[in-house]
């Protein structure tokens, strides 16, 4: 398993800063570029820039909770929110977990490799 975690490619991993204006004040927020990544895919499906979507997050925890201790860790962990959120949404679409399960597709005649890509991207394999 740590053996997928250590070929991620460490560009993804890398840090990346950006400047963003909230209520015309500019504020520069360090991300991972894999985070910076998923929120603007994020904001591509909300029909926004990224930028709007970080500023609405922005103003609508500050409207919850009266304060932003940590907005870049608030960040991060919406993005895997919004990721795990994707998987559960294609765990549906595809019959469920037992489909996801890597033996369950390979003794229906989806290769190995298929079915752990499925297990990791939560897509189905193609099917020929």
């Amino acid at each position: 398993m740590c053996e997928y975690f250590v070929k991620a490619d460490p560009i993804a991993y890398e840090q990346r800063s950006r400047t963003v204006r909230i209520h015309g004040v500019l504020t520069s927020i360090r991300l991972e570029n894999m985070v910076w990544d998923t929120l603007a895919e994020m904001a591509e499906e909300e029909g926004r820039t990224t930028n709007a979507l970080i500023s609405t997050f922005h103003d609508e925890i500050l409207a919850h909770r009266g304060e932003v201790p940590n907005f870049a860790s608030f960040l991060r962990v919406s993005s895997m929110r919004y990721l795990r959120r994707k998987l559960t949404e294609a765990k549906r679409h595809v019959g469920g977990p037992e489909r996801l399960r890597p033996n369950a597709l390979a003794s229906s005649g989806t290769t190995r490799a298929a079915a752990h890509k499925v297990v990791a991207l939560g897509t189905p394999p193609a099917r020929g």
